[in-house]
């Protein structure tokens, strides 16, 4: 555990916060390869992220995959990056600031919304002592991974409760798992789709494109693949879509073992050469974009399409900060964090109020703070 230094976890006339922690898979500080050295590292160390024995993966980490890949990732980093930096980034930070607004004015009571990266910065360990010099005693999780998948949420809960137990006062702690079925999640994937076609018209087919994952790691019993499948579906469903025209594939498959099938670039190759002409691709996995949108999708899929003898790919955005995406959070913390005082629309004054009242009982009884 942590010996003491600066600001006490304890004060008498503190008043107790509820804190919202958004976290998502991360990015690199810039488009290099020294960043992306960095980064690669610390991600693909992971152990629920590669499922290999430690010392083989040491080796064939240090002694290939950063030689080699960092180089080729800054290059497609460097196709995305804007003003702003990395689209994944500041389209979260975008998410936090518009919830936290959304929150504030909901629970009209003290709540903080933090943003952490699994990987890189703003890291999880400095969006939780930011919550806890914030005073929050009651802290939800939300992971901006709609379907759980040990390699996210899981790795997320890993992360999170290795830094808690070393705090002397641990904040009350829950955290959304997944919300891959969640009506109001489906509704906005659906609105976005909708949106999408009023603007650009509607292709042939819709291809549901989420990120791969090992498929031993499905036959272990991970329930990512279920998860993708069922809000597919549902999505689908609410589009009134018949069978043939939606698909569902995997993207990202990364080393040599089999990844859950079918893949997504296999399957537009394969669609080119048939002739097929414009198709749409949403990837509800990604709540913000970010590369494996923007660059993989947006461009390299959709090259590989048309160089196939496809159409044109159409890529649908992300949810980002869009109305229904914010509204849709906001109900998920709401239902999340029901029987917390700050749901109950506790008052900031009132609060203040109970703060005074327990520092001077406890000034009564000796305490200096």
């Amino acid at each position: 555990m942590k010996r003491f230094s600066g600001r006490p976890d304890f004060q008498h006339d503190e008043t107790a916060r509820l804190g919202i922690l958004l976290t998502n898979l991360g990015t690199p500080d810039e488009p290099t390869a020294t960043a992306l050295r960095r980064y690669l590292g610390e991600f693909l160390w992971d152990p629920r992220v590669v499922e290999i024995p430690r010392p083989l993966w040491w080796l064939i980490l240090n002694g290939l995959v950063l030689r080699t890949r960092p180089a080729k990732s800054a290059e497609a980093y460097a196709r995305v990056w804007t003003d702003r930096g990395s689209p994944l980034l500041y389209h979260s930070r975008d998410i936090q600031t518009a919830l936290e607004k959304k929150l504030r004015s909901r629970f009209r009571g003290p709540v903080e919304v933090e943003l952490g990266m699994r990987y890189g910065n703003p890291s999880i360990e400095g969006a939780l002592e930011s919550l806890k010099e914030r005073g929050v005693r009651r802290l939800l999780v939300l992971p901006l991974y709609p379907q759980y998948a040990s390699s996210t949420t899981g790795s997320t809960f890993a992360k999170i409760t290795s830094i808690l137990s070393q705090w002397r006062w641990m904040p009350e702690f829950r955290m959304v798992n997944s919300y891959h079925d969640d009506a109001g999640y489906v509704q906005a994937v659906a609105n976005s789709i909708r949106e999408h076609w009023y603007r650009n018209g509607r292709g042939e087919r819709l291809l549901f494109s989420f990120h791969g994952i090992p498929r031993f790691t499905f036959l272990a019993g991970d329930p990512y693949h279920c998860y993708c499948h069922k809000t597919a579906r549902l999505v689908a469903h609410r589009l009134g879509l018949k069978d043939g025209e939606w698909f569902v594939t995997f993207q990202s498959r990364f080393g040599k073992a089999e990844w859950l099938k079918p893949y997504t670039d296999e399957t537009l190759e394969e669609w080119g050469r048939k002739g097929v002409g414009d198709i749409d691709v949403v990837c509800p996995g990604f709540p913000a974009d970010c590369l494996e949108t923007i660059d993989e999708i947006g461009f390299e899929n959709a090259e590989l399409f048309r160089e196939a003898g496809g159409g044109q790919l159409r890529y649908v955005p992300a949810l980002n900060d869009s109305e229904d995406h914010i509204h849709m959070l906001q109900e998920l913390v709401l239902r999340h964090t029901a029987g917390w005082p700050e749901v109950n629309k506790r008052s900031v004054e009132q609060a203040g109020q109970e703060a005074e009242e327990t520092l001077a009982r406890a000034r009564r009884l000796g305490a200096e703070r």
